[in-house]
């Protein structure tokens, strides 16, 4: 299994022009983060954790040709904007893309793209599968998928677990009972927007804390925002088993 970080950051963290902090201006590539998301490849299968709005730009850069699925963590803007260019791929693979996601995201992504759910739909327009996921093992594609319920302030979430490899993004609480899922996995992401205090995210030191919890061969931080400071900074401060992802990165698992 290949698993590709599209994006690490956060709307917070996008380099702009107008900002003057050192990571928007920085050279360096792994300063420059767009929306968060991840393209998982398992056996010949192609699958999107979240469509932010950089969804169609991170798809260019990767070269990403084929898209059997999308699954979608929750509701937000910054994890469905992108979900119109989805026509890309029926054009080029002749077929809708099946989308997962639980009963409450739905009228989100209807309210938000309501011509795709039209009954006289124009031509051309995105063609998606949708399928309601709650709490329970599911399949996408014939892979096998673990949710997991987080919780991102009051806002339930979905992370989810592929085989050995964990995904939780915009989220700072996770209860016991789903903590078991995580359990046994090798590679384990999670979500830090900054090293202070928020309200719905993980601090750095809290993410650090999870992943350490369950002593997975390697951990990785996500969904960045620019108040986190410097990539090569930030990651001198962290185990060596733990790594501040970077759009790009990829590992094998």
């Amino acid at each position: 299994m290949r698993i590709t970080f599209l994006g690490t950051g956060t709307s917070q963290g996008v380099p702009v022009i107008a900002c003057p902090c050192p990571v928007c201006r920085s050279a360096n590539e792994k300063d420059k983060r767009l929306r968060t998301s991840v393209f998982v490849e398992e056996e010949n299968k192609k699958i999107i954790i979240d469509t932010g709005p950089d969804f169609r730009q991170q798809m260019l850069r990767e070269d990403i040709k084929e898209l059997d699925a999308i699954l979608y963590t929750h509701e937000h803007k910054d994890h469905i904007a992108g979900l119109d260019d989805v026509r890309a791929f029926n054009f080029v693979n002749q077929r809708p893309v099946d989308v997962f996601l639980e009963e409450r995201v739905i009228p989100a992504i209807k309210r938000e793209f309501s011509y795709i759910f039209a009954e006289n739909k124009y031509p051309g327009i995105p063609q998606i599968n949708l399928n309601k996921i709650d709490n329970f093992t599911f399949e996408a594609g014939g892979i096998k998928i673990i949710p997991i319920r987080a919780f991102h302030y009051r806002l339930p979430v979905f992370g989810f677990r592929i085989k050995d490899f964990t995904y939780i993004t915009d989220a700072n609480y996770l209860p016991e009972e789903e903590k078991e899922k995580i359990i046994g996995s090798q590679f384990i992401v999670i979500n830090a927007l900054r090293k202070q205090k928020h309200i719905s995210h993980f601090t750095l030191q809290e993410a650090v804390k999870l992943i350490n919890e369950f002593g997975p061969r390697r951990g990785y931080i996500t969904h960045i925002s620019h108040q986190m400071g410097l990539h090569e900074e930030v990651q001198k401060e962290l185990p060596p088993n733990i790594l501040l992802a970077y759009d790009g990165l990829r590992i094998d698992i």
